[in-house]
C-alpha cells in the first residue's frame, strides 16, 4: 500500500540550467546540487532531478509536475512569462480547477493549478 508520494524525478539534460529553472526561476528551494542528481523542495515534495537518465525533450506524455501558484494563477503565469518561461497553451478552465501548462528548461510537461473558485 503507497501511503503517498515521496519524490519526483525529473529527467534533465543541463544540471546547471535546471537547477537554474526551479530554483530561480519558478522560486523553490534548492536543496543540494551535483552534477548527475539535484533536489528541490516544493512545498514539502522532494522533486530530484536526474541527469542519468535520457531526456525526451517535448515528446510529450509521461509525467508532468503540477504547481500551485501562492497567489492567482494569471499573476504566476505573467510573472513566468516575464522570466522568459513559453507556455504551451493558454490557461484552460475545467469543473475541477483551471490549469496552465508550460515546460521547463528541459522540456519537461508542468503545469500551474487553480483550484476551482
Amino acid at each position: 500500500m503507497a501511503s503517498g508520494v515521496a519524490t519526483v524525478w525529473v529527467p534533465v539534460a543541463d544540471m546547471d540550467r535546471a537547477v537554474e529553472f526551479y530554483g530561480r526561476t519558478l522560486g523553490l528551494e534548492v536543496t543540494s546540487t551535483s552534477p548527475d542528481w539535484s533536489e528541490i523542495d516544493a512545498n514539502g515534495l522532494m522533486i530530484g532531478l536526474n541527469a542519468r537518465e535520457e531526456t525526451s525533450r517535448g515528446a510529450g506524455g509521461g509525467a508532468v509536475v503540477t504547481f500551485q501558484p501562492d497567489g492567482g494563477i494569471e499573476d504566476e503565469v505573467a510573472r513566468l512569462r516575464e522570466a522568459g518561461v513559453e507556455f504551451t497553451g493558454d490557461v484552460s478552465e475545467h469543473p475541477w480547477g483551471r490549469i496552465a501548462p508550460f515546460r521547463d528548461s528541459e522540456g519537461n510537461d508542468l503545469q500551474l493549478y487553480a483550484p476551482p473558485a
